[in-house]
């Protein structure tokens, strides 16, 4: 960055570091023991809609790499597609195997990458209730390289949790790179895996 770059308030975007998904695992433990929330087994990575043969064979091979996995029960990676228009590779594992878990997304989102669909990634996100059944997800943002807190409320109506977010935010600060910027914590609301 130059400093006519400077001058003009211009920022060099981040590259997306994809290891900071394996810091997922201890940052749970971090939040278990702050706020009582524990994984749900549960997570998926979203990704701007596409279609055709290439994206097709990237599934495929995303089925195939993930079916090696002998522990598990029942499909590897499924697809859904959201009201928005927005496609999600969700995965399902015990709650208890959160690094397998990690593993799954690290593996979608690389073959994404690899295939040419790495402009498509938006997120990835592993889903966490407490023993009140409340629900947080931990949101990676591909493309800023950080993590932020999505807390949505139970019932009716699209409202958030933001002291939830906050405090985990706050509790998780130096186990993942969160998003400093409060405007880029996006709601995804109906999230599979949350």
């Amino acid at each position: 960055m130059g400093l006519l770059d400077i001058l003009l308030g211009r920022t060099k975007p981040v590259e997306p570091d994809l290891d900071q998904l394996f810091a997922l695992p201890s940052a749970a433990v971090t939040l278990q023991a702050a706020s009582g929330f524990s994984p749900t087994g549960q997570g998926a990575v979203c990704f701007a809609t596409v279609e055709g043969s290439a994206f097709e064979q990237t599934h495929r091979e995303v089925q195939a790499l993930l079916d090696a996995d002998t522990e598990r029960t029942g499909p590897p990676v499924r697809l859904l597609r959201d009201e928005y228009g927005y496609s999600w590779l969700v995965s399902r594992r015990a709650p208890d195997e959160l690094p397998a878990l990690v593993n799954d997304l690290h593996a979608v989102n690389s073959a994404m990458e690899v295939n040419g669909f790495g402009p498509q990634l938006l997120c990835s996100l592993a889903g966490f209730a407490d023993d009140s059944d409340r629900r947080l997800a931990l949101v990676y943002l591909y493309k800023r390289g950080s993590y932020y807190p999505f807390a949505p409320l139970p019932g009716a109506g699209q409202r958030r949790d933001n002291a939830l977010e906050l405090q985990v935010k706050a509790a998780l600060a130096h186990d993942l790179r969160i998003e400093q910027d409060l405007s880029r914590w996006f709601p995804v609301w109906g999230a599979p895996g949350l």
